[in-house]
């Protein structure tokens, strides 16, 4: 039902309708990446709908979040090289780049230069201490779409209902305890998130 109230984008934050950009995304990467994409929408929809957010904005931003996602390494990092960005960006892998480029990608191939939009792309997977309303509901409802299955999802998902704000907390410490448990390299602005969002 949500979705339908966003079947047409009429407020000028896409040049293209749903239908076009949905099928622009859809060409950018695997069916089962467009269908994690279309959950998180939906998702997102819910979120926005509960906490206030523009509804159009928000279908644009998650329908947009993993456009980079599955572009070649070669690719993203030749656009790290030639863009505005440290070279330091390059040792955190695509599972950074495609937020943090791929917001860039998104403003000049599908041409959404709102920056709440861009800015909510650009920190889907780190967050950060400085947050929009627009930022949040994405990095939460990717986290908590309904095809994701891990131990606290449920939580999670039960948090995100009620509280925005814990519930990025929850989602930022949870990544930490799963990137530490692995000794996996951390990106400094998912650090930024945790002290700002988890430390009390």
């Amino acid at each position: 039902m949500v979705k339908e109230m966003v079947s047409n984008y009429t407020l000028g934050y896409s040049p293209m309708t749903r239908s076009e950009l949905m099928s622009k995304v859809a060409s950018q990467m695997s069916r089962k990446r467009f269908e994690h994409v279309l959950r998180v929408e939906e998702m997102a929809l819910i979120l926005a709908e509960r906490y206030g957010c523009c509804l159009e904005k928000t279908s644009i931003a998650a329908l947009t979040h993993d456009y980079a996602k599955e572009r070649p390494d070669e690719e993203m990092i030749a656009l790290i090289q030639a863009g505005d960005y440290s070279t330091d960006l390059i040792k955190y892998g695509n599972a950074i780049w495609h937020g943090v480029v791929g917001a860039d990608v998104v403003a000049k191939e599908l041409r959404i230069t709102d920056s709440d939009i861009l800015h909510a792309i650009r920190l889907h997977t780190t967050g950060s201490s400085e947050m929009s309303l627009l930022a949040k509901v994405i990095y939460v409802a990717d986290y908590v779409e309904a095809g994701r299955e891990f131990p606290v999802v449920k939580e999670a998902r039960a948090l995100a209902l009620e509280d925005l704000d814990r519930a990025v907390a929850f989602e930022t410490k949870q990544t930490l305890l799963y990137l530490t448990q692995k000794e996996m390299l951390i990106y400094p602005k998912t650090l930024e998130t945790y002290n700002h969002w988890v430390v009390k």
